[in-house]
């Protein structure tokens, strides 16, 4: 198994792919296998979340590229500001991982969730996508 400990610069060319959902890329150690099949072992600082397009590599050089995993999602897109901003302040109250773009909202799949945005007036859709939410207010301010 090949131990991956540390990230590099994006713009490094790497050697294979690891495709992970969000959940698992939240963890900082864990075996995984590439997409070519080679067995990993990630060992990172806690509290490091691998961002899609992340690099790791190992001591010996070897590159593997973090890509998001397609997750079932619950997309709601919204071009009146003041609603979208209701949607945000709800869901960011509720605490949950959410990946904020222009006029659109994305977060795991969640009925419950879902039942509450369409109450506020917002109409709900789910697709099979990668999940890339906000990282958070304290990510990297050592808090």
């Amino acid at each position: 198994m090949l131990k991956l400990t540390k990230t590099t610069n994006n713009q490094d060319t790497p050697d294979d792919t690891l495709t992970l959902p969000f959940e698992a890329r939240q963890k900082s150690r864990q075996p995984a296998t590439t997409n070519s099949g080679i067995q990993v072992g990630v060992f990172l600082p806690r509290g490091q979340t691998l961002r899609h397009g992340a690099i790791l590599t190992n001591s010996q050089g070897f590159k593997v590229r973090i890509d998001a995993a397609p997750e079932q999602l619950s997309v709601v897109k919204c071009a009146d500001p003041l609603l979208f901003s209701r949607a945000c302040y709800h869901l960011g109250n509720r605490h949950i991982a959410l990946q904020i773009l222009p006029d659109e909202l994305r977060y795991l799949a969640d009925h419950v969730l879902d039942q509450m945005l369409v109450g506020l007036g917002l109409s709900v859709e789910h697709h099979t996508l990668p999940f890339e939410p906000e990282a958070g207010a304290y990510h990297g301010h050592g808090h």
